[in-house]
């Protein structure tokens, strides 16, 4: 998958947030009803509460499940800065709302 990029700084997605999730890291995400696109997996490696345009405090890793077209129909702001992961080279991306249904216990 390859996403264009757009024009906001990762400052800017972040100040433009009243209050949200800032997640490092999507990891292991498997499909769970895959004609709806609906996916499941954690966050990992940082995940951070948002309090008026701040990132406040970290927070535990969370299970997300939730229908990706649904969550990218929902997109505000795009980053500037392309990211090459594995399967992917996109950039960074403020949903509007993705659907967190648990946290990890430790």
């Amino acid at each position: 998958m390859i996403a264009s990029p757009g024009d906001s700084s990762l400052e800017e997605m972040i100040a433009d947030t009243p209050r949200g999730i800032f997640v490092t890291r999507f990891h292991y995400t498997n499909p769970v009803e895959p004609t709806k696109a609906i996916l499941t997996g954690l966050t990992r490696d940082g995940t951070f509460l948002i309090e008026g345009g701040e990132m406040r405090k970290p927070v535990v890793n969370l299970r997300y499940t939730d229908s990706m077209l649904s969550a990218l129909r929902n997109i505000s702001l795009v980053g500037k800065e392309l990211e090459c992961l594995e399967e992917a080279t996109v950039p960074a991306m403020k949903l509007e709302r993705l659907r967190f249904t648990g946290v990890t216990e430790y």
